[in-house]
């Protein structure tokens, strides 16, 4: 069956301190599987590892151990199988103005994969496939924005350009880190609805990094919780909100705006975290380790 598969995915990157060298843990035995039409969620806070374990998925950083699998083979790391898995594969990062080349229109932007991939052939194609993006995602009129350059759309807007260059390729799998994030509360939900939208029609698997439970519920099925590195919980998305297991995920959620007050309940979960990191550290995981 189709799926996009990780087995005991490592990652440890070297600490230079003056003439010391250390490893540092960023990711720690990572598992599990993608299946299109599906949405697995990582949560976890800044430094967890959710991040890097995006990008060892994209391509973008090599594991030092564990492997990637698309369609139950080994993923490529070089050469003309790392442009097919990238065809399959693509990401959506965080910053939309940051992702987008400033000098290049929105058209640009769009062109580029499709010709690169060969998913178009002739200008009039390729020309006639970047409105079809821009219109999928609610970018019209298409003529209009494909003239744009980046600093002269929203925020949001330059998410959705970044959204129609990751499916351009006819990408299977979306990977987006911290989609919405860097984008103004009123629209987050939008952008989220879209790509559920996308991944209805085209029946994508989605692997949705986020810091935000209460996000991750709505847009995903699976939640993975991430802590120093590890996962720590993992589940059907309403069990991991309604019933947590671990304490930190009760951080997690008692960290979320909260206008009935839960000070307490946040105080002492929080001490958990701390008592219990302290107390259960993995080799390797939650420290870094001479090498």
């Amino acid at each position: 069956m189709s799926a996009l598969e990780v087995r005991n995915l490592t990652k440890d990157f070297v600490v230079r301190n003056g003439l010391k060298r250390s490893k540092l843990r960023a990711a720690n035995d990572i598992n599990f599987r993608l299946e299109p039409g599906k949405t697995i969620a990582i949560v976890g806070e800044s430094g967890s590892g959710k991040s890097t374990v995006a990008r060892m998925i994209a391509k973008l950083e090599k594991p030092s151990s564990g492997e990637i699998l698309l369609d139950g083979a080994t993923s490529a790391t070089g050469g003309r199988a790392l442009g097919a898995y990238r065809h399959q594969v693509q990401m959506v990062f965080q910053d939309p103005f940051a992702s987008l080349n400033p000098f290049h229109s929105v058209g640009h932007h769009l062109e580029r994969p499709l010709r690169l991939h060969g998913v178009t052939t002739g200008a009039s194609e390729t020309r006639e496939r970047m409105h079809e993006l821009l219109d999928r995602v609610n970018l019209t009129p298409a003529d209009v924005f494909a003239a744009k350059k980046p600093h002269e759309m929203s925020g949001g807007q330059r998410q959705r350009v970044a959204i129609a260059r990751a499916l351009a390729p006819g990408a299977r799998f979306l990977i987006a880190d911290e989609p919405v994030s860097m984008l103004d509360v009123s629209i987050r939900l939008s952008v989220l609805n879209l790509l559920a939208r996308l991944q209805r029609e085209d029946d994508l698997g989605v692997l949705y990094i986020t810091h935000d439970l209460a996000t991750a519920r709505h847009f995903s099925d699976e939640i993975i919780v991430m802590l120093r590195g590890n996962i720590v919980e993992r589940g059907p998305s309403d069990q991991v909100i309604l019933n947590p297991q671990h304490e930190y995920t009760r951080l997690l959620l008692a960290a979320a705006p909260d206008p009935g007050g839960q000070g307490r309940l946040r105080d002492e979960v929080r001490r958990e975290v701390a008592t219990s990191g302290r107390r259960r550290q993995a080799p390797g995981a939650d420290r870094a380790s001479s090498i």
